[in-house]
């Protein structure tokens, strides 16, 4: 019968395409590696490789066959997913993206509680757009994403688990500051300031205001909400924010009052994306339970 191993071996040098490094990567040695490999070939009856001293080759149905191979070994590993996911959620490494008009918000609140709840999770955390990270969580380079919608996501699944609206920005004593709501039309009048191209929370306060992108340039090239608040700080104009984000840019600087935005919420609803297949929901279901009680603060 074929072996795993003579699998793995044909593999090993199909990548190499040396039997001496294949042999060393698979820690056995080249007479071993040579036997299993004739021994697979000599079941198939065929031919996978052509070699001679200065090198080695595919053969046309070895091709077919290496196709065949790499099949069955995603087959392989994913058993072995499987079998993680049904083990305690969040018993093993999760790798998360989060992008960055979320991640210096929640994460700072969720660390605690995971610590608390499941002191032996393991978070890899990559911290990137949002056109960045669909494509990572697609891709299988990262086993899920927070990101904010609505967001074009074809072919993954969105797990929503908080909404919030947004809060205007501007110094006390501005014209408006003193209102309990603020509107699109009003914002028109006080300078607005959003955060450059490519991020979606622009996308999402032009669409909640109504707004065209032209209406809202006013040559700045933020890249992070704790820029915008510093030039908001400098007179330079006003800014929205989300919810989740007062804390942390609010509350130290006394000089700065937030309103809500009248428009009709909410204004941005947070999700978790995975690929349809995934095997690991417990550890997501567990994230977002932990992310709704941070968030919620119960």
């Amino acid at each position: 019968m074929v072996s795993f191993k003579q699998l793995v071996y044909a593999l090993t040098v199909e990548e190499t395409l040396h039997f001496k490094k294949a042999a060393e990567r698979c820690n056995i040695s080249q007479s071993a590696l040579s036997t299993g490999l004739k021994q697979l070939e000599e079941h198939l009856g065929l031919q996978i490789f052509e070699r001679d001293n200065k090198k080695v080759l595919v053969t046309p149905l070895g091709q077919e066959v290496l196709k065949r191979a790499r099949e069955i070994m995603l087959q392989v590993n994913s058993l072995d997913e499987l079998a993680e996911g049904i083990k305690q959620p969040l018993s093993f490494p999760i790798s998360v993206g989060v992008i960055p008009t979320i991640a210096p918000y929640l994460l700072p609140k969720i660390f605690p509680l995971l610590h608390e709840q499941y002191p032996e999770a393991e978070l890899r955390i990559v911290e990137e757009q949002s056109h960045v990270l669909v494509d990572m969580v697609r891709k299988g380079e990262l086993d899920t994403a927070i990101l904010a919608l609505p967001y074009a996501h074809e072919g993954l699944l969105a797990l929503e688990f908080w909404q919030e609206d947004f809060y205007w920005v501007t110094l006390k004593g501005d014209r408006f500051s003193g209102k309990k709501e603020v509107t699109s039309d009003e914002l028109m009048q006080s300078n607005l300031m959003l955060l450059k191209e490519g991020h979606c929370l622009k996308d999402h306060i032009l669409d909640a205001c109504k707004l065209t992108d032209k209406q809202a340039e006013h040559g700045f090239g933020a890249t992070s909400l704790n820029t915008l608040i510093q030039m908001v700080l400098g007179r330079l104009g006003t800014t929205l924010i989300p919810a989740m984000a007062m804390e942390q840019l609010i509350s130290q600087n006394k000089e700065l009052i937030a309103v809500h935005l009248s428009e009709p919420g909410p204004h941005r609803r947070i999700a978790f994306l995975i690929r349809p297949n995934f095997t690991r929901m417990g550890s997501v279901e567990a994230l977002k339970q932990i992310c709704k009680q941070a968030l919620s603060g119960k």
